[in-house]
């Protein structure tokens, strides 16, 4: 029997930045933006989910917006570390997606945001995220995707040649969207869709952005990673790539982070099966459940 890959990320330090990150009360605001897009896809739905579950999302407040928006009578909430409840009654435990510690078939509707980029077997967690949703329950996720910090990780690199004589791995390694829809359905799930959406966001210098990472408990958790102090040569170097490269007429610097959104259903026979090229004899908003626009 063939043994697993080596792990790419490592959980423990993970878990550690998430939860100084959680201690300093510092504002995510890509979680905010991946929460206020979840509201609005689930508003376009037409479905009734009863028994909810947020699956390792960084923060409660995607758990808030949820029980705010559908009123479900139960929404489980398993985080990646121990929590306070913070106003927020419902029940809690402290899990990994990796290994999902709950039964089968009991959810109606599970939700991950900005988690999964950090998992070493990502393939799994959707297949065990699939088998916790009741048969026409629904998944939607959030995780960053390739081109996220591609220009930290082009000043960086370039920086490290000239400085060291080499490169170090500093930047994670992100999705491409083109594969997630493949995992999805390898994964089991029905109707399964991935896009993308480019967040770029301005900041003064690079020193801005990595301040940023720190507070979101982002910064470099690879197994590889290099274990002895960067020289200050090196990001003084990276700073003056980065502002050459990737700044705007006015002086501030572009960081972009690719926000891939995730749906897919849990088989049922109730849902539409394709039909040949030509065929189709249902409107595309059936088969995703959209609600009609109302009339003007």
């Amino acid at each position: 029997m063939p043994s697993p890959p080596p792990p790419i990320f490592d959980r423990r330090l993970t878990r550690l930045k998430l939860a100084r990150a959680a201690a300093k009360g510092a504002e995510d605001f890509l979680l905010v933006h991946a929460i206020e897009e979840f509201g609005e896809r689930l508003a376009a739905i037409k479905h009734e989910f009863g028994v909810i579950l947020d699956a390792g999302t960084p923060s409660p407040r995607l758990s808030a917006r949820l029980a705010e928006l559908l009123h479900p009578p139960l929404l489980v909430r398993m985080a990646p570390l121990t929590e306070v409840a913070g106003g927020l009654s419902l029940p809690r435990l402290v899990g990994d997606e990796e290994n999902l510690p709950l039964a089968p078939e009991r959810f109606d509707l599970a939700v991950s945001a900005l988690s999964l980029q950090n998992l070493n077997d990502l393939p799994g967690a959707l297949v065990q995220l699939r088998c916790v949703l009741k048969p026409d329950g629904l998944f939607l996720g959030c995780l960053l995707g390739g081109q996220t910090l591609h220009e930290l990780r082009t000043a960086l690199a370039v920086a490290e040649t000239e400085v060291c004589g080499g490169v170090s791995p500093r930047v994670a390694p992100f999705a491409d969207v083109r594969d997630m829809g493949g995992l999805l359905q390898r994964a089991g799930f029905a109707l399964p869709v991935a896009d993308s959406e480019p967040v770029t966001v301005r900041y003064a210098d690079i020193f801005g952005l990595m301040r940023d990472l720190r507070a979101m408990g982002a910064a470099n958790a690879l197994v590889a990673r290099l274990r002895k102090p960067s020289t200050k040569g090196l990001f003084i170097r990276a700073a003056q790539v980065y502002a050459d490269r990737f700044a705007d007429p006015d002086g501030r610097v572009r960081a972009t982070f690719e926000m891939i959104f995730l749906s897919g259903w849990a088989p049922h026979e109730s849902q539409q099966k394709p039909l040949a090229p030509g065929s189709a004899k249902m409107r595309l908003a059936d088969a995703l459940k959209i609600k009609p626009a109302p009339e003007r």
